[in-house]
């Protein structure tokens, strides 16, 4: 589909369209490793690091949050890019980070970001060649943003959303349910009332690939019609179902920014456990 953020491994190797390579590979909670020693052990040639926790709010108590647009817009430019460089984000298998990066450079208005189909591995198994050490220095450059805030929602977006809107639940439905304990201390278990549970692993196959267009369109069935907002553990995985939105040709949805970390945390929030009804 002509307007899908997926790009395929053979045609970034092609090299039709001169993408910068973003490597946005990120640990969930309870994976062991080093995303940046990875990045130094292989990584495509000319990718730069775009670590999703220095891309954040350096405030914010809560985990990545949304940077202000002038630091998205300083780091942007230190990574030598501008708002019309085309990017392409990467994780070093599967989309977790990539779909994030997606999402957070969609919303300070980047014009042509795409996300790598199955990642790092997916470019190896393509053919393409890996490059070790620290990225290549670039030049600096001048970053402007575009803010489209309609893709960032707020706990108020949540507590007040009209009958239409629907939140949809990354985490797993052990998590959703209330059924497996949170792995972030002090997060209580359950799902905001009238969600519905969207397991982002539901989205994609073993090797980290999203599913066609159409078996996506059927999964999101349920929401057809409806303003999608979606949530998860921190934000992550939530961008994930979002792109899947985007590849299923369906209209956007916005992203809970503090997510379960946030609204599981809040005493004052309500929350249902058990399934969804």
């Amino acid at each position: 589909m002509t307007n899908s953020p997926l790009l395929a491994a053979q045609d970034l190797l092609a090299g039709t369209t001169a993408y910068v390579p973003l490597d946005a590979s990120v640990l969930l909670p309870g994976q062991n490793g080093n995303p940046d020693a990875a990045f130094r052990e292989a990584h495509i040639p000319g990718a730069r690091r775009f670590d999703i926790d220095i891309f954040a709010d350096p405030e914010s108590r809560l985990p990545h949050t949304v940077p202000g647009a002038a630091r998205f817009a300083r780091l942007m430019g230190e990574l030598g890019l501008t708002e019309d460089t085309p990017i392409v984000f990467y994780d070093g298998k599967g989309s977790v980070g990539a779909c994030r990066g997606w999402w957070l450079a969609r919303l300070f208005g980047h014009r042509n970001v795409r996300i790598l189909d199955g990642g790092l591995a997916a470019w190896r198994e393509a053919g393409g060649s890996v490059e070790r050490g620290d990225p290549v220095g670039v030049e600096p450059a001048q970053y402007r943003t575009r803010p489209r805030y309609g893709l960032l929602a707020g706990s108020g977006d949540i507590l007040n959303a009209p009958s239409q809107t629907v939140v949809l639940d990354a985490r797993s439905h052990g998590r959703f349910a209330g059924s497996v304990p949170e792995p972030r201390p002090g997060v209580r278990g359950g799902h905001m009332a009238g969600a519905i549970s969207m397991d982002w692993t539901r989205l994609v196959d073993e090797h980290g690939h999203f599913l066609p267009p159409e078996t996506l369109r059927s999964l999101f069935a349920p929401v057809a019609g409806r303003r999608v907002i979606t949530s998860c553990g921190s934000g992550l995985t939530a961008a994930t179902l979002l792109a899947g939105l985007a590849i299923a040709g369906l209209p956007d949805g916005a992203l809970y920014d503090g997510s379960w970390a946030e609204w599981g945390s809040d005493p004052d929030a309500p929350i249902v456990t058990g399934e969804q009804a």
